[in-house]
């Protein structure tokens, strides 16, 4: 059966059923007054307008089909509509004023719509509106979308790469190929005079592949006695004009670095089969650079060359597979972007054309039947018929008899294939290229490396503004793989870079190489002229030149600039770039809100246009700030989806942040050896350690967490290591870091001459969080030597700071401790806990209630698992309970009284983060 529907008078079907119960469920709707909307997309050719048609011939009441005007000036789709709808130009012209004004397009509509039958608007080509029609058609849909009574139902067709509006309700079916039935009763449709001969038929089927609209295109085409086997078609049948006259309407309204970004994918994939290496489903490698946050943002032109793309992926023209390569999920698609391209581009590519090339790449999934002139698949060449997608060449006897003797895995061996030798050094590396920004954009990041080398040396001579993009990329993503050496090759040789370029590329090579002096002067000439431009583009540069100077503000300023340039010019693209980069230098500026606000909207964007590697760093990101909040799933949660990706892709600086943030919630849950473990690998130099640009930043973490485990005498060479380079001057927060550690390294009244340098420095680089980690340290460090008086001012300070910066388990800490003292502010006692325990025992008491052992609680309060002990007894005696199984419940209720008293103490998770996190 081919499911065909033959309406009196009316269009016919194929294989539209559950399309057609679709549009009776939105008529019913209609008659019923509860109105709606469908949504119908599909491909070029795939039978939207017809789909339409029949729904409009079939409607019982009033059904007007409203196509996009040929004039698209604002409103000119809606004055169509109203141009329909209206019954006097007077009508039309007051409903236009109304949809414009007062009440918007729904109200317009209804005051036209008002008999007693049910309306049927039929949108056709939705894409095609202007953008005032478009806004207007989605704000009366969401105003009538299940929310009010109307008789109106709206049926609206679109291309599929077309973004629909949020409607409340709305339907969306999405047209496809036909099945074998279906595209053979289109046949018989098509060729109502004669049957087409069965061979004739059998190879239009095969290489229409369902699509009707290129079988319907096939078959117009053909003259009788080519239907009827008497001429020869075409070969191929399904060709250029064909491709053309269905898919070129779509191409022609594309912008043309899109069209040409399609031929490129379709020239990169070409090459591939011919033997340079594309995968088997005819996919090609092509991307967006993504790596880690604080990678430098490449030059002038690659983000512009790669946001087209990432755009053609959003629309879904283009689909990004696994490992991060995209391609055509419609292969026709493919052909007439190639057949479409500039003649320069064919011209390089004649070679490839021959049909068994083309079909190479595209063609169906179903294999075409072998015939006279077409072997079966697999089947070995003659002597004169050369394989497919290889052009004959003189100079090739070997690889041609290897050919002839089904030894492809041998031949290849020899050279390059005819097809790749056709290609110009520009096309081969634009070729490069996209595989390159494919591997950046969500796969491994290496491998895009040595990709956009590559690119960068083909294009030197005849496309060098490109080649300089892509040594930028390389130098990307290097980065995200924390590779130095790899940075610097990318950074070398790059003569073409000129200006602010190479003022960033000399600047970042100096500070790689750790010649400040040059670093700073030629950075600091980058970040001053904020990349050259109000391109966002080059903001996101200027920005992280600030960010290797260490000046973490400035480089926040300077991202939110360019956030808000992308999001002005409509860059979908660049949005998750933009806001990785922000979201970096929020969280090494302390300001962890921010920094999780732009997390997590970079996310969603960077999961949107399938950028993987940037979605990893921006889970690293919130596992960070979660370490903060003490939200110990959280971290989990993020961290492991950030080490995910990055494990297989190299991604060293999204796996280093995640490790250091599950090392900081290990620490606040008393997991102080562990946690101290766990850090080791990433404040140790070499390949084996981590990032680069990293390791300093984490020494501060590890000195902390290694005294509190016991483990001094790594903190002590750590925190030697770590003096060195502060004195280099790149962070401002290094120098109060570094007194901080020699506190805690200290003995005796040492400590308490580094905590006081150290909050005396914090005072002066802006960075509250980490100045009230040291006045928390401080504070602890006080009342451990019973001077409760004396720790009660930094404990207020810092409890105030963390709360301001919403950290709630590093402010329940502080709260804890200036409980501890007997402060006023932190109470003597728990208001709600028996007046009889003294503040160490309910502080052990909740620590044990939330599940700690007795040397959790020690290594969290610095005491022995034997005192301990001896405080436990105490609480059980006093509380007149048996176990710690019976703690869980009295604590309970004192949190239960407190909240009754207006309290403010919660305890997220089961330990509250210690002050060495």
């Amino acid at each position: 059966m081919s499911g065909a529907t033959h309406p009196a008078d009316g269009p016919r079907l194929y294989d539209r059923a559950a399309e057609l119960s679709a549009v009776a469920r939105l008529s019913a709707r209609a008659a019923a007054g509860r109105g709606g909307v469908l949504f119908v997309t599909g491909n070029p050719g795939e039978g939207r307008t017809a789909l339409l048609r029949r729904a409009a011939h079939d409607f019982p009441g009033a059904a007007y089909r409203v196509a996009a005007p040929h004039h698209r000036g604002p409103w000119s789709a809606v004055r169509a509509l109203f141009a329909e709808l209206a019954p006097t130009p007077a009508a039309g012209r007051r409903a236009l004023r109304l949809a414009r004004g007062e009440g918007g397009l729904a109200r317009g509509v209804a005051a036209l719509a008002t008999g007693t039958e049910a309306v049927l608007l039929c949108v056709d080509d939705l894409h095609l509106w202007d953008a005032h029609s478009r806004a207007a058609l989605a704000a009366a849909w969401q105003e009538t979308g299940g929310r009010r009574q109307d008789r109106v139902g709206w049926l609206v067709s679109a291309a599929r790469h077309h973004r629909l509006p949020e409607v409340p309700g709305a339907e969306t079916v999405r047209l496809g190929r036909l099945t074998a039935s279906g595209a053979r009763a289109l046949l018989d449709d098509l060729c109502p005079v004669a049957a087409p001969a069965p061979p004739v038929g059998e190879r239009l089927l095969d290489e229409a592949a369902g699509h009707p609209g290129v079988l319907a295109a096939a078959v117009r085409r053909l003259t009788v006695p080519q239907l009827a086997g008497s001429l020869p078609l075409p070969r191929p049948a399904v060709d250029d004009t064909v491709l053309a006259e269905v898919y070129g309407g779509l191409l022609q309204r594309l912008p043309a670095a899109s069209r040409r970004l399609l031929a490129t994918v379709a020239v990169a994939a070409l090459a591939g089969r011919a033997g340079a290496g594309a995968d088997a489903a005819g996919t090609v490698a092509y991307g967006v650079g993504g790596g880690g946050g604080s990678a430098p943002a490449g030059a002038r032109g690659a983000r512009a060359s790669a946001e087209p793309l990432e755009g053609l992926v959003a629309d879904g023209l283009l689909r990004r597979r696994r490992g991060g390569a995209v391609g055509f999920d419609d292969p026709f698609l493919g052909r007439a972007a190639l057949a479409s391209a500039r003649q320069p581009w064919r011209g390089r590519t004649r070679a490839l054309h021959a049909p068994g090339a083309d079909r190479g790449i595209d063609r169906p999934a179903a294999a075409p039947a072998p015939s006279a002139d077409r072997p079966a698949p697999g089947s070995a060449p003659s002597a004169d018929r050369p394989a497919a997608g290889s052009a004959p060449s003189a100079d090739r006897p070997a690889a041609g008899s290897a050919l002839a003797r089904s030894e492809e895995h041998r031949a290849d061996r020899l050279g390059p294939s005819a097809a790749v030798r056709a290609l110009s050094p520009v096309a081969r590396g634009r070729a490069q290229l996209v595989r390159g920004l494919a591997a950046l954009a969500g796969g491994p990041v290496m491998d895009a490396h040595e990709a956009l080398l590559q690119a960068a040396e083909l294009l030197r001579e005849r496309a060098p503004v490109e080649a300089s993009d892509a040594r930028f990329l390389a130098m990307e993503a290097a980065w995200a793989g924390g590779d130095v050496e790899a940075c610097l090759a990318a950074l070398d040789g790059g003569a073409e870079v000129r200006g602010l370029e190479r003022d960033f590329a000399d600047g970042l090579s100096a500070a790689l190489t750790v010649r400040l002096d040059d670093a700073r002067t030629a950075l600091a000439r980058v970040v001053a002229g904020e990349g050259g431009a109000d391109d966002p583009r080059l903001l996101l540069r200027a920005g992280a030149a600030a960010l290797v100077l260490g000046d973490t503000a400035v480089a926040a300023r300077i991202h939110a600039r360019a956030l808000v340039r992308a999001r002005a010019e409509h860059r979908t693209a660049l949005l998750p770039h933009a806001l990785e980069q922000l979201a970096y230098a929020e969280l090494r500026a302390g300001r962890y809100g921010r920094a999780a606000l732009a997390a997590r909207e970079g996310l969603r964007t960077a999961e949107a246009t399938g950028q993987h590697n940037v979605a990893a760093h921006q889970h690293a990101v919130l596992a960070l700030v979660a370490s903060v909040k003490g939200d110990g799933s959280a971290v989990a949660e993020h961290a492991g989806r950030a080490l995910e990706t990055a494990g297989p892709h190299g991604l060293v600086q999204a796996a280093t942040l995640a490790e250091w943030a599950l090392a900081r919630a290990e620490r606040g849950r008393g997991l102080a050896a562990q946690a101290a473990a766990r850090l080791v690998p990433l404040v140790r130099p070499g390949p084996r350690g981590g990032h680069f640009a990293l390791r300093m930043l984490v020494v501060p973490c590890f000195v902390e967490t290694a005294v509190a485990a016991g483990r001094n005498a790594e903190a002590r060479d750590a925190a030697e290591e770590y003096a060195v380079w502060a004195a280099l001057g790149v962070d401002a927060a290094a120098q109060a870091q570094l007194a901080r550690c020699r506190a805690l390294l200290a003995e005796g009244e040492a400590s308490a001459y580094w905590f006081r340098e150290a909050v005396r420095r914090h005072d002066s680089c802006g960075n509250d969080f980490e100045r009230a980690r040291t006045l928390l340290a401080y504070g602890t460090w006080l009342r451990r030597r019973r001077r409760p008086g004396d720790a009660r001012g930094p404990l207020r300070d810092a409890l105030v700071t963390f709360e301001r910066a919403a950290a709630e388990g590093w402010a329940e800490h502080a709260r804890s401790e200036l409980r501890a003292t007997g402060g006023a502010s932190g109470g003597a006692k728990d208001s709600a806990a028996p007046p009889d325990l003294t503040p160490q025992q309910q502080r052990i008491a909740r620590l044990v209630a939330r599940g700690a052992t007795n040397q959790e609680v020690a290594d969290h309060l610095s005491l022995s698992p034997r005192t301990v002990d001896h405080h436990l007894r105490g609480v059980f005696a006093r509380l007149g309970i048996r176990s710690r199984v019976e703690l869980p419940g009295v604590v309970d209720g004192w949190d239960a009284g407190r909240r009754e008293a207006g309290g403010r103490h919660t305890v997220s998770g089961p330990v509250p983060p210690q002050r060495a996190v």
